[in-house]
């Protein structure tokens, strides 16, 4: 059961990782890149990638979820700059 805590997260969870799909789909249907900061993108997906560890830890669903579904839509915009980069 979940309870009213987890679910103010589990709703932070959704709402932050929706916040990131339309920069996923406008990434992959124009290729463009060159203005995402690399530092930034790199940054923020560590740090992801820390929350879902935390959250493994502490067992929470709602840091599982939205950390793990964010942490690939930000590796996904990772693996585009880099595309870029390297095409030029």
């Amino acid at each position: 059961m979940i309870n009213d805590i987890e679910l103010i997260g589990l709703t932070a969870a959704i709402l932050t990782t929706i916040a990131f799909v339309p920069q996923v789909i406008k990434v992959i249907r124009s290729k463009k890149t060159n203005n995402l900061s690399l530092t930034t993108y790199v940054i923020f997906t560590i740090g992801v990638g820390l929350w879902l560890v935390y959250g493994l830890f502490k067992n929470s669903i709602s840091m599982i979820l939205g950390n793990g579904i964010t942490l690939v839509l930000s590796s996904l915009i990772l693996y585009y700059i880099f595309l870029g980069k390297k095409s030029n």
